[in-house]
This record gives C-alpha cells, structure tokens and sequence, in this order.
C-alpha cells in the first residue's frame, strides 16, 4: 500500500487556533509525509476560518493542501465525510482542529493500515487513562461513560471509546461505507465505526494521549440526548436496510481479497 496519507480537519468557527494547528500539521506532514494532503473542511463557519486556512497553506511546499468550504452549518458528520471522500490518500485520517490528540500521533493509526494489518484504526482515551494529560469536566468525563455503554449495547460494539476525534481508514475499502453514512452531527463517530465493524472489517483502538481543551462546541445536555438520538437512528436504519447494500458490497470485497 502507498504511503501516501490524507490528514481532514473539519472546522467551525476554528479562526482563532486554526492558524496554529495546520502551522503544526504541515510541518509534520512536510517532515513524515512529504507527499501527503492536508484538507480542511469549513463547515459553514461565520469567522475567517476558510481564509485562514488558505493562509496557512500558502508556505506548504509539495504537500497538497485543500479547503473546502459551504455557508451552511451542516455538521461535524457531513465535514468529516466531504473530507474523507475527497482525499486523494489510500489512508484518510481526520483530527480535531484543537488537536486535543497531537498530530505526532498519526503513526499509531497509520501504520497498521499502512502495513496490512487493519482497515480501521481510532484513537482511545479509555484505554490507557494515564495518556491523558488534562483532563475533561468530571460531569462531560462521566455522560462520555454512559453514552460508550449506549453505543455498546446498541450497535454491539465492543469499543471502550468510539468518540475520539482521531480515525484512520484504509480508503480503498473503506469509501462505499462513508458515501452510505447518513449521520451529519456529533453520533457520526459511532456510524463510521459502525459500518465497517458489520462489514467485518479489522478494527482496532488504540491508546493514544489526549489532552481536554477549552472552546468545545459540544452542550453537554442538549447535544447529549441528540448523541442518544442518532444512535438510535444508526440502529433503525440497519433494521430497515438502508446500509445493507454498501456492507455487503465491502464485505464480500474483503471475503475475496
């Protein structure tokens, strides 16, 4: 498989620490993944961070470097998708703008896609608490535990942490399942997770450090029942069928392969 690695950013309203983190992420893309892509997804933000990003793409040298941009809100979910399915690298990784995960730890995801022994990887922060350095509110730490126990008996994944804003897919076998994902705000994590775990797919979480920082746009309440919600949903629309063409296609794919 290439080397070749496409980092996505989706942003909302992220011009004031934007600059800073794609200041990092292309100095580590240009020094580990020369011939990588960088792509930041505006997801209809009201404050410059399109331009601000077109900015900071301006000194990037051979790394190839995108924003895609829409005046609507349409959220966290259909940003990270765009992004996914319009990378150009046989592995796609999206990140957090704050980058509450440092890009640093990219490999950990990376390789084992890169060498064949998994399609999907995802950072964790449950599986080894001593990573993380600062901690979120004891309140927003304790609905995450609740919310992992709904998806788990939901869904039937066995993960420990499905909301870590750190994935990485093998894009060749990855791409029909997140053009047949239908959620657009904060439960898309556990539809893309979802969809290759019933595709059987090789899944795997990974520890990786983490630090809490301020400026979520997550509302601990409203946007806790909405979680709930759409997980629900996942669950209904894989009672109706609605995935079932894009598992099999993959599946059967990865029975041939």
């Amino acid at each position: 498989m290439s080397h070749f690695l496409s980092i996505i950013i989706p942003a909302y309203n992220e011009a004031v620490r934007l600059g800073k983190t794609l200041h990092t992420v292309v100095d580590y893309m240009r020094q580990e993944y020369p011939e990588g892509e960088v792509i930041v997804v505006d997801d209809g933000s009201s404050d410059d961070t399109a331009g601000i990003a077109r900015q900071s793409f301006e000194n990037s040298g051979t790394l190839r470097t995108s924003v895609i941009s829409y005046k609507s809100n349409l959220g966290k979910g259909r940003a990270v998708r765009l992004g996914l399915l319009a990378a150009r690298g046989e592995i796609a990784l999206f990140s957090d703008a704050d980058l509450s995960t440092p890009i640093t730890e990219a490999p950990k995801l990376v390789d084992p896609i890169r060498k064949g022994e998994c399609d999907v990887t995802f950072g964790s922060r449950a599986l080894d608490r001593k990573l993380i350095g600062v901690h979120q509110p004891w309140r927003r730490e304790q609905a995450g535990r609740v919310f992992n126990l709904v998806v788990r008996v939901a869904t039937g994944l066995p993960f420990w942490d499905t909301q870590c804003g750190f994935k990485a897919f093998n894009m060749t076998k990855c791409r029909p399942l997140v053009e047949a994902a239908t959620v657009d705000r904060f439960g898309f994590d556990v539809e893309l997770l979802y969809l290759p775990f019933k595709a059987g797919l090789r899944l795997r979480e990974v520890p990786v450090r983490w630090d809490h920082n301020e400026g979520s746009k997550i509302s601990l309440m409203s946007d806790s029942v909405r979680m709930v919600s759409e997980v629900g949903l996942i669950r209904q629309q894989a009672s109706r069928g609605v995935y079932d063409g894009a598992i099999r296609a993959v599946h059967d794919r990865a029975q041939s392969e």
